[in-house]
């Protein structure tokens, strides 16, 4: 029998093990378990049984855990529903909410074969040309499926307010970002950043009226995915943000992520995995959504603003974690992150200027 390996922090390993094979079924132990992504998010862990099966676990992070955050029920619910539409997602497996077997609740997805794509080298070497273009394509058309899902039918009518969206998270990302200043002046390295609180009074007077009520994923991007070598999207990962609301947030959200080649700074290969040569550009992406959708796109501008201003206030909390030293030894980090907020903000009010 191979031998048991030292488990990561945050897997007790005896207790998961024997939960996955009362509960899982088809496990063959030992088990080793390696931290996939980790953070201040959810943390992912792939499971590797003896005979070579492959799983994953997410639970919540080790610390900081937000009373409204975190919810592992939520995210197996979400995956679970949506295994009953054409959006693919992975397979939900069984969830354990005794924080007696691991300390926290964990859910249980099968492991789903493809690559996560994050710089443009990693797409040279996963996919060609025409692999990548197809991988742009089934981003939009995956998202367009999502948001085109009967909320009742697959049994999420309830997973929250149909209405209001952009007030709610205008009002949550704002509080966010001034709870950052705050924590700021107490650590003695506040600096100010008005054009986040400039831009937030635009997005304010400017909020369009939402179409319609849709599942809006809440970070749709291409490393949110899995991409199979012939560009397909194999599943769409990280629904911790996920709601009911406007489907326009998440058109916004990708394009605010996609990063164009001309904005790669000329490094073949260095730059974000979007700017390898065969995807799509940041405006093709949105003609293929208002080609797919019968929304109005017109005010697609709005929701770029709104998901930059987003980045801003996440950025901001960012900043005062390494600022403050609670990242540990100050490398100069926090005058990169301090910078990125008013970056952020700033294209934020670009955007609005095409409204």
């Amino acid at each position: 029998m191979a031998a048991e390996q030292a488990a990561p922090e945050g897997i007790n390993a005896a207790p998961v093990t024997q939960w996955l094979v009362d509960n899982v079924g088809s496990v063959e132990p030992p088990l080793e378990f390696v931290l996939i992504a980790g953070g201040r998010s959810n943390l992912t862990y792939g499971v590797t049984d003896v005979a070579g099966r492959k799983l994953v676990l997410r639970r919540p992070p080790i610390s900081h855990v937000l009373a409204t955050a975190h919810d592992m029920g939520r995210e197996h619910r979400i995956i679970s529903a949506l295994a009953k539409s054409d959006v693919p997602v992975a397979p939900a497996l069984g969830l354990c909410t005794d924080d007696a077997v691991n300390g926290a609740p964990f859910y249980i997805m099968d492991f789903v074969e493809g690559h996560i794509l994050r710089t443009a080298k990693e797409v040279e070497a996963a996919l060609d040309d025409k692999a990548q273009r197809v991988a742009g394509e089934d981003l939009v058309d995956v998202l367009v499926r999502l948001h085109e899902v009967d909320v009742d039918a697959v049994g999420l009518g309830d997973l929250g307010r149909r209405d209001g969206y952009l007030e709610r998270q205008l009002k949550r990302w704002y509080g966010q970002f001034q709870k950052s200043q705050e924590q700021e002046q107490e650590a003695g390295v506040f600096r100010p950043a008005p054009i986040v609180d400039e831009v937030h009074q635009m997005l304010v007077e400017r909020a369009p009226n939402q179409q319609g009520v849709a599942i809006v994923h809440g970070d749709y991007r291409l490393d949110n995915t899995v991409i199979g070598d012939d560009g397909k999207v194999q599943a769409v990962l990280d629904w911790e943000l996920c709601t009911l609301g406007d489907p326009l947030a998440d058109v916004g959200i990708l394009l605010a992520y996609w990063t164009d080649r001309d904005e790669s700074g000329g490094v073949p290969g260095m730059g974000a995995a979007t700017t390898a040569p065969g995807f799509p550009q940041r405006a093709d992406l949105a003609e293929l959504y208002a080609g797919r959708s019968s929304l109005d796109l017109s005010v697609l501008p709005y929701y770029v603003a709104f998901a930059y201003w987003k980045l801003a206030c996440i950025v901001e909390g960012v900043y005062v974690r390494y600022a403050s030293g609670a990242m540990g030894k100050q490398d100069g980090s926090s005058q990169l992150f301090a910078g990125m907020v008013t970056d952020r903000a700033e294209k934020a009010k670009s955007a609005l200027q095409d409204l």
